[in-house]
């Protein structure tokens, strides 16, 4: 993220919330970055998805988005209205345009969640490259009002079985080692842990640093070698 989008974000969070509740996030959002920078990396075998049936509530129902145009200025504004709009809708057209979907899981036709997959790349430089039939998955999302509901749960899990239907050989996603209720999400995916790690930029270059990990055994039908360097 660049200095100037930074600094919109933190205006936009002042705006809303005032002077004392930005000097704390931006207080946490620095300790975070100082001290607790490594990220948890996990990985789904999607051959096995198929096997397991899951019966989604008929109140919840998913749609799967490709590009701008498919999203309704209604829903538009929903994803992007709880932080910066303008940064989020540059977001979402630059997402689209690297061909991520964006699945959205609705309530009763209100918006109650949503999550981006992008298969054979990523949307920023990773740990290691994906193969061509590799997906990420990232920035799941439940709105307040919709949480403890396990609406997150069933989204996921229905990506799941989609990629894998459609040919998909593993799902990687990663979480912030201090996220705690995101760590605990994962665990009740069919999500395993691949190791820990954390990346960092030396003159336009990603190098990435692994705590502990699995990446020599066998996931799927191939290896994750990884790439300690990787632009």
């Amino acid at each position: 993220m660049s200095v100037s989008d930074s600094f919109s974000r933190f205006i936009t969070y002042y705006q809303r919330h005032g002077l004392e509740a930005t000097i704390c996030r931006a207080s946490l959002a620095a300790r975070r970055r100082l001290f607790s920078g490594r990220m948890v990396v996990f990985y789904c075998d999607l051959t096995k998805q198929l096997r397991y049936a899951i019966n989604i509530p008929v109140s919840l129902r998913v749609e799967r988005l490709r590009n701008c145009a498919e999203v309704s200025e209604y829903d538009l504004q929903r994803i992007t209205s709880f932080w910066n709009p303008k940064l989020a809708r540059r977001n979402l057209q630059e997402r689209f345009k690297k061909g991520a979907s964006l699945w959205l899981i609705k309530l009763d036709d209100e918006i109650a969640g949503y999550s981006w997959t992008l298969r054979g790349a990523t949307i920023a430089p990773y740990y290691f490259p994906l193969g061509p039939d590799d997906v990420q998955i990232f920035d799941f999302y439940a709105f307040p009002k919709y949480r403890g509901r396990a609406v997150l749960w069933f989204l996921v899990v229905h990506i799941l079985r989609c990629l894998a239907a459609e040919g998909g050989s593993r799902a990687f996603g990663d979480v912030a080692e201090w996220n705690q209720p995101s760590l605990s999400f994962y665990r009740m995916l069919p999500f395993r842990r691949l190791g820990l790690v954390r990346s960092f930029r030396v003159l336009g270059r990603s190098y990435s640093s692994w705590s502990e990990s699995q990446l020599a055994e066998r996931v799927g039908e191939t290896q994750i070698r990884p790439a300690s360097c990787w632009k």
